[in-house]
């Protein structure tokens, strides 16, 4: 055989094992709920709500007993999503604020990658609050400055009969929320199988999220509740209805088993709906309490994990360093620190301890949890701290810190060290020299912005908009001083 002939085998046998790797790499669908509980699942025995699809994607998943969302509240979770780091890092110390240009995102790595990457629903990363409205395809903040190819989007909550921004302009639809946005997802990751091309797929619902609008169809199982919480669960009946959908499609496309199918909520169950949100456990959205973050998740993917329930603490932090790690990713695709760890080993076998510690901060409010211990502070200006043991006291009525003065005392000192190196971060030490971190835009009412001023007219003839829009006139207006 001759060197030529050498040559083009070896060309041969690289293009099929190029092929092959390409073959399997996972597609990956991200979902995620806004403000539903850990409670709020008959998976964890919720008293009135039934979700069977979510149940059926438990029985068939890693199905987490503790996994928590990167925030008390829905942006900075998102942000935590997309970067593998602290809200605050990115700018995000709250809802309704822009996650910053120079982050590297899990969509842009995966589109390096090879991916297709398509969002769909919910965004509130463009610093724009206020009721859902069309992202307009000029958003400087929008999925597109973080590497999404394919979107159609709202800058925040929405329900039935939605109106969704994407590039090509606005578009109008009719039904429940949580099934438009799975349908269209679904027309992506029907195309992507078409063109053998892997996948990321971000589905980021509006429910079950005030202003709470069900069909009566889904409010009918709960007609002996308040209205309010009614509609509430009726929303989440909608939109287990559409994880049924959306698995149905994968096995339909006979692609269920190679997709990495991620399931969770943006924060903790809400207040004041009845029966309660959060399973028992104390504190709610807003909160740093375990009612506050504690969130339902399950991982799906029949290729690769067998189905059982992990206690295991994990954060969604972790969602795009178990990525990386999956896919081989270069070690520069994540901006540094980087405050989540791999959950990859987790998929083979059940782990006796975390590593790093999950921490956290909101809004002068901090926590740490290191397994099953949690120091939490609710006013870190006082620089007051307690400290709990999640096994023993999951509803965490007791501090232990005078029991434990070690492991109070170092876990303590853990938490502010972190928390000086978030504060280097804010002030934009992580990107590169010529970026001003106070360049951000500003969080405003999208109802005032210049940019969103020559649609409203047009806006208020469309069906489901003229409501939005005086809801945001509302919630814009200046406050009397009293």
């Amino acid at each position: 055989m001759t060197k030529f002939s050498h040559k083009i085998l070896a060309l041969i046998f690289g293009a099929i094992l190029s092929l092959a790797s390409a073959a399997e790499r996972p597609n990956i669908i991200l979902v995620m709920t806004d403000d539903q509980g850990w409670g709020e699942t008959s998976y964890n025995d919720h008293p009135v709500l039934k979700t069977p699809h979510l149940d059926a994607m438990a029985a068939n998943g890693l199905r987490f007993d503790r996994f928590y969302a990167g925030a008390p509240v829905c942006s900075p979770t998102r942000a935590s999503v997309l970067t593998g780091r602290a809200n605050d890092r990115c700018g995000v110390p709250s809802h309704g604020h822009a996650l910053r240009l120079p982050e590297k995102t899990l969509a842009s790595a995966l589109k390096k990658a090879g991916y297709a990457t398509g969002h769909f629903g919910k965004w509130h990363l463009n610093a724009l609050r206020g009721p859902g409205v069309p992202v307009l395809a000029d958003d400087p903040y929008g999925p597109s400055a973080f590497g999404f190819d394919t979107w159609l989007t709202v800058t925040n909550f929405f329900d039935l009969d939605p109106v969704l921004g994407a590039q090509d302009g606005i578009h109008s639809f009719k039904g429940d929320s949580s099934a438009v946005i799975v349908d269209e997802a679904v027309k992506f990751i029907t195309t992507q199988k078409e063109k053998n091309s892997p996948f990321l797929a971000v589905i980021w619902d509006g429910s079950p999220h005030s202003p709470f609008r069900a069909s009566p169809a889904d409010i009918a199982p709960f007609k002996d509740l308040g209205q309010t919480s009614q509609h509430h669960y009726g929303e989440l009946v909608a939109f287990d209805r559409a994880v049924g959908k959306l698995r149905n499609s994968l096995r339909d496309l006979k692609i269920a088993d190679n997709t990495l199918l991620w399931f969770c909520s943006d924060n903790g169950g809400l207040n004041k709906i009845t029966p309660e949100t959060v399973g028992g456990l104390r504190g709610h959205k807003s909160d740093l309490w375990e009612g506050g973050i504690r969130v339902p998740a399950i991982i799906e993917w029949p290729a690769k994990i067998k189905p059982r329930l992990t206690r295991y603490p994990a954060s969604t932090m972790d969602i795009f360093p178990t990525l990386a790690d999956l896919l081989a990713l270069p070690d520069d695709a994540l901006l540094k620190p980087v405050d989540g760890q791999s959950l990859k080993p987790l998929f083979k076998e059940e782990l006796t301890a975390r590593a790093s510690a999950i921490p956290f901060h909101f809004i002068g409010k901090g926590a740490l949890i290191d397994n099953d211990f949690k120091l939490i502070s609710t006013n870190l200006k006082k620089n007051t701290f307690a400290l709990y043991h999640l096994k023993k006291d999951p509803a965490e009525t007791t501090d232990i810190s005078a029991r434990h003065p070690e492991r109070f005392a170092k876990m303590k000192r853990q938490y502010l060290q972190w928390h000086t190196s978030v504060q280097a971060s804010i002030e934009g030490n992580d990107y590169p020299d010529d970026f001003d971190p106070t360049s951000a835009a500003k969080s405003g009412w999208w109802i005032n912005s210049p940019r969103y001023q020559p649609f409203l007219k047009k806006w208020k003839r469309i069906s489901g908009l003229e409501e939005i829009i005086k809801g945001a006139e509302r919630r814009a207006k200046p406050k009397k001083k009293k």
